[in-house]
């Protein structure tokens, strides 16, 4: 999937190769945060043949769980079609920064504007004209704030999908302080002997 012309290290004779209007990317976004509370209605009404009574932040876990779940896919996907043909990553580091220069650009038409690191398993990408946000606007911006978090739900999915394509566990928390920037929190999970 892409959106304009590929470019290295996309092959544009992939026989394979699907472009997409990023209008239609887009409006995709924006309408698959109502799909994941939609299902999560859904699911609370009918929970095995009987009607179950479910508190609005349940509710909301389930629906950011459907979210999450379908950036993961995603995300999975990505990594497996677009590093087939790149060397094989040396570290952790050379994973974020793929993640952070051609998946993203491949997704959000953009690059990770920063990337900060410990040394110890902890990434933080910050993205100053986020995309999705980018479009949104309310009457206050403490409003606005609160209605875009579910919106940083699928590229969390994306980014944990992508990480564990690579090989990497890891959670992945999202925030935004003011419109349009996002910033993803990335903390590697060390395998278990």
């Amino acid at each position: 999937m892409s959106f304009e012309t590929p470019l290295p290290p996309y092959n544009a004779s992939d026989p394979y190769a699907t472009f997409v209007n990023s209008s239609c990317f887009d409006l995709l976004l924006i309408e698959m945060v109502p799909l994941g509370y939609r299902l999560a209605e859904e699911l609370a009404a009918k929970r095995g043949g009987v009607p179950m009574n479910v508190d609005e932040e349940e509710q909301r876990e389930i629906a950011l769980r459907r979210v999450d779940s379908i950036g993961y896919r995603v995300g999975q996907g990505l990594v497996e079609r677009f590093s087939r043909d790149r060397p094989r990553f040396n570290d952790t580091l050379d994973m974020i920064k793929f993640l952070c220069k051609d998946m993203w650009t491949l997704v959000f038409r953009k690059q990770i504007d920063n990337l900060k690191t410990n040394h110890r398993g902890v990434y933080v990408l910050t993205d100053n004209s986020f995309r999705p946000l980018s479009r949104m606007s309310m009457s206050s911006s403490s409003e606005a704030v609160i209605r875009a978090q579910p919106f940083l739900w699928f590229p969390c999915g994306v980014i944990r999908g992508a990480l564990a394509s690579m090989g990497i566990n890891a959670t992945v928390q999202a925030e935004t302080s003011e419109l349009p920037v996002a910033t993803f929190q990335i903390k590697t999970i060390a395998a278990q002997p």
